[in-house]
């Protein structure tokens, strides 16, 4: 769990960030979820956009992502949404 803190200093890391994964029509599928995983598996932190023509509610699809990532949920706006996990290499010292 992070701090009001740690959430900020990832905030901040992530504002110049373009999203890497787009959710398109199909929503949420086990390839998608299996390229998050693998996105930040390798970054930690990520952006990821939800595309107009996806007609599912935003907070349950960021819900089921991070559940199934086991990852931290940074911010949400708009649709775009962050997430963050620490993994070995742990760039960001948290």
């Amino acid at each position: 769990m992070l701090t009001g803190k740690q959430r900020a200093f990832l905030k901040q890391e992530a504002h110049d960030f373009k999203p890497i994964i787009n959710i398109g029509k199909f929503s949420v599928t086990d390839d998608l979820i299996k390229a998050i995983d693998e996105a930040l598996q390798a970054r930690e932190l990520i952006k990821i956009k939800i595309l107009n023509n996806n007609m599912d509610d935003q907070d349950e699809i960021i819900d089921t992502i991070i559940e199934k990532t086991s990852s931290e949920f940074i911010s949400h706006l708009g649709s775009i949404f962050t997430l963050y996990r620490k993994n070995d290499d742990n760039k960001y010292g948290l």
